[in-house]
Formats: structure tokens, sequence, C-alpha cells
């Protein structure tokens, strides 16, 4: 074995499986994984949807997205529990530190999936599957939960593989096994096709990733532009992407936002709510090194219209306070007065931050705000986000419902693995 070696490891049920994990830690008996169960929100608070699923759901033809209530309809006894987000960003360390032993070459593509780079390590590796088991098997006797693991050349055929049967299972797709093992799954299965992609293919008689790799390009790059040339590569098997030292993806945009638990009908109230995505949406905005020249915000009323608003700034920022300011502006020049239940707020355009372009005719103390917000993020990173809030936030219940790591709380990544 010489060459690219990348092993994908993604957490089977991820969420529940780390929910069931820790219940059974603590002295529970019932293993959730076991039984017709879903990790879902909170339907009071108008979030009522299933996040992930056990495999025994599965068989109820419960989807990851669906309502709890329509859940509830295909499997009367399903067990409902609540998301713990705190718990999975827990489980998620602890299993980097283990992966960390074999290989400082790690991408945490998300909270529950990490690449890892093996490249011309064969004097320390010789056998890829021994090692692969051996990190398996780690990590569901030191953590109790168990692991897919795919291995290839390259991180896009080491993610298909590991989608292949579950659970705790380990699967190779070298590019010699693309014909028999991947050109024979639905087009649906290949990464980057999704919901809007998917029936167009159908519509040119591609219905299976074989089909999609056999194709004409040219006929694929009129129909889906440079995306046709990027799900054709894949579906042959081609991609050139790095495995990242760091933990995150090339970021493309940065977005939060929350369905509300009650009609907003004032502008205050509003301003709240933003002021707490706007927190959010800072902080990973500097986490990430960058600034923004692009802010936006999105409404959706009661009656489910939706409608955004966006500016270009003409200096770029990572200022909680000046991305609030510029919300707050186009929150009140783009909102019609209907009642509010969802709001998201959303920067791109991004370039480094390593210094800000002041203008002599802004008086506002850029030093100032700098050391500020690092004080707080630091605080907020060690002892959780709830650590320290703003006064405006006390009883309000407002920072509770959008602070915090959500479904809807992820960062906007670029189309490469």
């Amino acid at each position: 074995m010489m060459g690219n070696l990348i092993f994908h490891i993604d957490v089977n049920s991820a969420y529940l499986s780390w929910e069931a994990a820790y219940r059974l830690q603590h002295g529970e008996e019932l293993d959730l994984r076991l039984i017709p169960s879903v990790v879902g929100g909170d339907e009071e608070s108008r979030h009522g949807i299933v996040l992930t699923k056990s495999i025994p759901a599965k068989k109820f033809n419960i989807q990851t997205g669906e309502t709890l209530h329509n859940a509830r309809q295909k499997c009367p006894g399903l067990i409902i529990v609540p998301p713990r987000y705190w718990l999975y960003i827990k489980c998620s360390n602890a299993m980097y530190q283990i992966l960390i032993e074999y290989t400082p070459q790690i991408q945490r593509f998300s909270v529950d999936e990490s690449f890892l780079n093996f490249s011309n390590m064969e004097h320390l590796y010789p056998d890829y599957m021994v090692l692969a088991e051996t990190i398996s098997q780690r990590i569901k006797t030191e953590l109790g939960f168990t692991v897919n693991i795919g291995i290839s050349t390259n991180k896009l055929l080491a993610k298909v593989a590991s989608d292949f049967k579950k659970p705790n299972m380990i699967h190779t797709l070298f590019p010699h096994e693309i014909k028999q093992k991947m050109w024979k799954l639905p087009v649906e299965d290949l990464f980057m096709v999704g919901r809007a992609t998917a029936p167009k293919l159908h519509n040119l008689n591609i219905n299976t990733i074989g089909d999609l790799a056999n194709y004409d390009l040219k006929i694929l790059k009129n129909k889906f532009k440079s995306h046709g040339l990027v799900i054709y590569n894949y579906a042959n098997g081609i991609d050139s992407s790095e495995v990242r030292k760091s933990n995150y993806m090339e970021v493309k945009g940065i977005g939060n936002s929350t369905t509300i638990a009650f009609d907003v009908e004032d502008k205050d109230t509003a301003h709240k709510v933003l002021l707490s995505l706007c927190e959010t949406v800072s902080m990973r905005l500097r986490d990430s090194q960058n600034c923004c020249t692009v802010i936006s915000v999105s409404i959706r009323g009661s009656d489910l219209i939706s409608y955004s608003r966006q500016k270009k700034l003409i200096v770029a920022t990572d200022s909680t306070r000046k991305i609030y300011e510029i919300v707050c502006y186009l929150f009140d020049n783009v909102w019609k007065g209907n009642p509010v239940r969802h709001l998201g707020v959303h920067i791109t355009d991004f370039c480094g931050n390593d210094f800000y372009q002041n203008s002599y005719l802004d008086t506002f103390d850029y030093e100032k705000d700098m050391k500020l917000n690092k004080a707080v993020d630091e605080i907020r990173l060690k002892f959780g986000h709830k650590a320290i809030s703003r006064s405006c936030f006390l009883h309000s219940g407002i920072s509770a419902m959008c602070g915090g790591i959500g479904e809807e709380d992820y960062p906007l990544m670029s189309s490469n693995l």
C-alpha cells in the first residue's frame, strides 16, 4: 500500500447514539438504539422535528426533518427525547482526542464526521484494515458508541464508503471498486446531489451514480453549468480536495436563524432576537479569523411568507455591535409590521481580520470593542454560551432560545469536501 489513504469516520445515528450511551453510563437499562426512538426538537417552541432516529425507527419510514406529529402517526409507541447539544459537543471532542493519537492530519467535517489522512504512513500502519478496526473498537469500548469507517484514496470515496451498510462497519471504496460498489447506488446517494438536483437528473433518465458517470458531460454542463462538472467528477470518483488540518472548512458564509416560540409583533422584541443571533454569528466569524462585507436579515411571518434584505459594507467588520446595527437597520427597513415567526442573520464575502480600516469620520472605538469581544468569546468558549449574557436578555428567555448550537446554527460551507 503506497500513496494516498484517507479514512472517513462517521458516528452512527450520532445524536441518538450519544444520548443512549450517556443514559446507559448513568444507570439506565433501556438502550434507545435498540427501540424505535428519535431525538426531536421542542414542539412547544415550534421546533418539533426529528433530528435523528434509531435504526428500528427507520423501519417505520420515519425521516429526519419530518414533524414529530407525523413520526408518531407512523409509530405510535415512538420514544422521543430532547436534544442536548452540550453533550454532543463533549462526545465529539472525546472522539477527536482518540483520533488525534493516530494522525495529526484530521479535518472535522461536522460534529459527527471526521476525515483522517494516513497517506504515506504505511511504515507506521502496514495494514489499514487492522488500523480501522483498532480505532473503531477503541471508540466503542472507551466512549460507548459506534462508528462507520470508509477507506479510500480520496475524501469523496471515503465518505461514500462510510455510508454503506450500517452500523459499526468498515468499508473500502478504492478506484478499482467504483464500478462494482458505487455505480449501482441511486444518484441521490452521491455527495452534492440534493433534493433540487435529483429530479432534474431523473428527467434526463439518470437514476444511478453509474448513469451519471457515463452521461454526456456537454449535456450536463449545459443543464447544470459548473455544478454539472462537479457531480460528473464525483460520480467518477474524482476529488482532489485536501484533508485540512484545521477543524474548519473553507467558509463562504455564516448564518444563524431561529423559529420563535411566539409571534413577535413589536420591534424591540425582534431586535433582542436579532441581537442573540448576531452574537452567535459574529463569534463564529471571529473564530474563523475573518471579517465580513455583506450582511443580510431574513424574516418569515406567521403567514409563512418569507422576505429578506442585505447590505454591502464599505468597511469589513467582525464586530458584534457593528453587525447588529446593520441587521437592525435592515430589519426596520424591510419589516412589513406583520407577526414574525422566524428570523435569520447571514453574513458573507469574507476577508482576513488582521486589521481594521478606520475612518476619520468614525468615532467608534474599534480597539475597545475588539478587547470586549475577545473577552466575551473566551468566557463562552471555556464555560458555555450561558456563562455571560447581556442584561437586556434577563428574564426574556431570548438568549437561551437563540444561543448555543442548533440544527440551523452551522456555517455554510464551500461545495468542496
